[in-house]
């Protein structure tokens, strides 16, 4: 007698309102597990939904059920972080035929691997047509805007004029750990390392918790929003606006809460209800 599987090691592409999906990312390419569809749908995701973590700073939790997704990404044009990128990309990848593992990374941003719990969320996939293992990092706020290929053969690549590295390191109890680089106005900087432990969806959960509840989560303490495109990178870090280039040349601005709505209606694609516009205008998440 088979076992039945645990729902929690899919990610529920069935339920999927494909068509919404596809929509509110601007795709109308093919729709099917191929390389050529899985390049296209990247960048896709990545310039059609922003990361953001308003809702932490609004008060609310964040839920990662499809259904929550699909109405606050795809039906109410928000974005999320990268559970919440991860999982909906996760389900539209298995609708189209792709295989899809979850990974786990330790964000590092040059402080050394070690330093962070493992609370970023990409994706393993593998396609029809082709014998490759590509790593898609949707939910990060800042790129790639392409699938690379896992492969110690990968080293460092481009994608439009934006630099990434990657680089297969020793880790503990002979374990392989894989590190990402980007280029950008600190220079080369290790993002975040991550193992080919596979994850799912309860696995998300947990992690989910900890960087929308715990004290030690940047996430919990002011706005951070991310908008990439392939000529800029925009960052709303509290109330320090950033435009970053491929370059590693950047412009920073200094705003009034005052600012926050129509900033992130203007150039991030965000447009909040009128009370939550409020909250953040007024700075009313600012803790004492």
């Amino acid at each position: 007698m088979t076992e039945p599987t645990d729902p929690a090691y899919h990610w529920n592409g069935a339920e999927l309102d494909l068509d919404a999906y596809l929509a509110r990312i601007g795709f109308d390419g093919e729709r099917g597990p191929t390389v050529v569809a899985l390049h296209d749908l990247v960048r896709a995701q990545i310039t059609g939904i922003p990361f953001e973590n308003l809702e932490i700073i609004l008060g609310r939790s964040i839920e990662l059920d499809l259904a929550t997704l699909q109405d606050k990404l795809v039906r109410r044009r928000r974005g999320g972080y990268c559970y919440e990128n991860a999982g909906l990309f996760a389900a539209a990848l298995e609708r189209l035929g792709f295989g899809v593992t979850g990974l786990s990374g330790r964000v590092s941003m040059g402080a050394g691997r070690m330093f962070r719990p493992a609370t970023h969320a990409l994706l393993r996939v593998t396609t029809a047509d082709d014998d490759r293992i590509w790593l898609c990092d949707v939910g990060f706020g800042s790129g790639p805007l392409a699938p690379f290929e896992l492969s110690t053969e990968t080293g460092e690549f481009t994608v439009g004029e934006w630099k990434y590295r990657l680089e297969r390191t020793p880790g503990e109890l002979d374990s392989d750990v894989w590190v990402l680089h980007h280029f950008g106005r600190k220079g080369w900087v290790d993002r975040h390392s991550f193992t080919l432990n596979p994850q799912y969806r309860i696995d998300y959960a947990v992690g989910n918790h900890f960087v929308s509840t715990s004290p030690r989560s940047p996430f919990v303490t002011r706005p951070y929003v991310q908008r990439f495109h392939p000529d800029v990178h925009y960052e709303l870090d509290g109330t320090t606006l950033i435009a970053e280039y491929p370059d590693g040349t950047s412009d920073t601005r200094e705003l009034e809460p005052a600012e926050l709505p129509k900033i992130l209606a203007e150039m991030f694609g965000i447009e909040l209800a009128d009370a939550d516009a409020s909250m953040l205008a007024e700075a009313r998440w600012v803790r004492d």
